[in-house]
């Protein structure tokens, strides 16, 4: 009865959100049937119901039901969540500027943005947050904290940190800030690779992304008189729309269609084409994509790939194609509603997953390759719709072991770097540091007394092998080559630390380098081990090659 209630519910609230533009005379009965079975319901509930109803949560849980049945995109946004949304949207807020994460039963700094509150007031990576304005925050969840952190710009914010020191001292202190407007950088990021190729990381598309990357790509031309640029996509996940358009702008003459919607409603077909005078049409440059670069960052790098501008490497993208508008609703709340599909200038979509249909286990179908249709670009190189965008230069991710990926989520990597930063004063070069073997060799002893655990691909098999052995009753017959298996395969970690060395040294390096320069100096110490950039560097000083790459029919 339960189920039949919540789907009836789900039904009649389905109805009233379509009566304004799908209404049409088959329809019309089925709706207004609909929506007095709904209004009755809920007055025999209000009435009779043994307990006493709270309609606000009752009418959330029945929206967000019904949304849950559509696409992740589509959502409700109560009034009380409105200042999140728009620090999504426009990434401003006011506060202190910094990342929080937990440790047990205390909050802690993960990183200070750089030049904020946090920052000016010298706050690190590691410190516990004990108190703010006179209230324990012992047990507080994260976002518990942040709501305490926020506040109006210009207001005073008083915070009592705990500090381990040199020799594992701990002290504690009273930090006193003045929230101000923070506003994330959308490029996080600009520099030089090496004398003659320039980098800019785009992070995401708030408001000024088109901005940022045009002054960082007039200051390394200035500056550097660079030959060649890698623009970074990777794991960017996109954002507003009218960006998407200034970015490409950068790159791309006055007056080219980057990009058009097409929608259930005529409101929705537009066409958007670049407004401004471009900074640099000529320059060679590389877009490095991945799986987590999405919407926004499908438009640039699809867009710069269906006009031969630049040469996408990497892995394929998201196939995020869908767009979102936000519709007003009563009491200050808003529907953010899928409207339309994008269309790149080669005509394809980069949708992906297909949300109207869904598989028996209820995950959207994703286009086959069977169905997907070639497009040509500028240059008449086919590319195909249907599921992101396939790089020129397609690289195998980077996948971490089992190890890696143990010490990352236990948090080791990041603790080993904040003890590092307390027993080493200075950094001299991101981009240069590298951890000694000796310096390894600390990390391996001090992780040997860390409890952490990981179960190794073969151990997994082994022990699905012996499950299966099991319920087939054919366990007692191979026990014995079973156990001698399982003890050659069992894992040792110190020997998977050595194994993995290369891997993990790497990223103890970029985070201890985060402790010195935050997250530029992340960006850079990461270069000298990134396959990605360094295959982008090899097709920039090949002309020859990135001609043949752009110009192949």
């Amino acid at each position: 009865m339960k189920k039949s209630k919540k789907f009836l519910l789900i039904g009649c609230i389905l109805a009233i959100a379509f009566i304004p533009i799908a209404a049409t005379e088959s329809s019309y009965f089925e709706i207004t049937k609909n929506l007095d079975i709904f209004t009755t319901l809920y007055k025999e509930l209000n009435t009779y119901y043994v307990d006493t109803l709270k309609p606000e949560k009752l009418m959330h849980a029945g929206i967000n039901t019904m949304l849950d049945g559509l696409d992740p995109y589509t959502d409700f946004i109560p009034e009380e969540d409105m200042d999140d949304y728009r620090t999504q949207t426009t990434g401003q807020y006011g506060g202190i500027g910094a990342v929080i994460g937990t440790r047990g039963e205390w909050v802690i700094v993960s990183e200070p943005y750089e030049g904020f509150p946090a920052d000016k007031a010298g706050l690190r990576s590691g410190d516990q947050i004990l108190s703010i304005d006179g209230k324990d925050a012992k047990n507080y969840k994260t976002d518990q904290v942040s709501s305490m952190l926020k506040g109006k710009p210009g207001t005073e914010v008083n915070v009592k940190i705990k500090r381990l020191e040199k020799g594992g001292k701990e002290t504690e202190f009273m930090v006193k800030m003045i929230r101000e407007e923070i506003k994330i950088k959308n490029v996080p990021y600009f520099g030089m690779l090496n004398d003659h190729i320039g980098y800019i990381r785009l992070g995401g598309f708030t408001d000024r992304a088109g901005a940022e990357v045009k002054s960082a790509l007039e200051s390394l031309e200035t500056n550097h008189h660079i030959k060649g640029v890698v623009f970074d996509l990777r794991g960017n996940p996109g954002g507003l729309l009218n960006e998407a358009i200034n970015v490409a702008n950068v790159f791309v003459d006055k007056n080219i269609q980057i990009v058009s919607t097409r929608g259930k409603i005529d409101e929705w077909n537009k066409s958007f084409v670049t407004l401004n005078e471009p900074v640099d049409l000529k320059i060679p440059m590389v877009v490095l994509a991945d799986g987590g670069s999405a919407s926004a960052a499908e438009i640039v790098s699809g867009s710069l790939q269906d006009l031969d501008r630049a040469v996408i490497i990497g892995q394929r993208t998201f196939g995020k194609g869908l767009v979102q508008s936000t519709r007003s609703l009563p009491f200050n709340a808003k529907l953010k509603i899928t409207t339309a599909k994008y269309y790149i200038p080669s005509g394809r979509c980069i949708q992906a997953l297909n949300y109207a249909e869904r598989n028996a286990d209820g995950s959207p179908v994703r286009t086959p390759d069977s169905l997907k249709v070639a497009f040509k670009t500028k240059n008449g190189r086919k590319v195909m719709d249907g599921g992101g965008i396939e790089p020129d230069v397609v690289l195998e991710p980077e996948k971490y072991a089992r190890i890696t990926i143990s010490l990352i989520t236990k948090n080791l990597i990041s603790d080993y770097a904040n003890e590092y930063r307390i027993e080493h004063d200075k950094l001299s070069d991101p981009a240069t540091f590298v951890l000694s073997d000796a310096e390894y060799e600390d990390f391996v002893k001090w992780v040997s007394k860390k409890d952490y655990d990981y179960t190794t691909r073969s151990e997994k098999l082994l022990d699905e092998f012996k499950a299966a052995a099991e319920k087939e009753k054919y366990y007692d017959d191979v026990k014995e080559d079973y156990d001698a298996m399982k003890k050659t395969m069992m894992h040792d970690k110190a020997n998977d630390l050595e194994k993995e060395k290369v891997q993990i040294k790497s990223i103890l390096e970029e985070e201890i380098a985060s402790r010195y320069y935050l997250n530029p100096g992340r960006i850079q110490a990461s270069f000298k081990n990134d396959t990605e950039i360094k295959k982008a560097i090899e097709v920039l000083d090949d002309p020859a090659k990135m001609n043949d790459i752009l110009a192949k029919k």
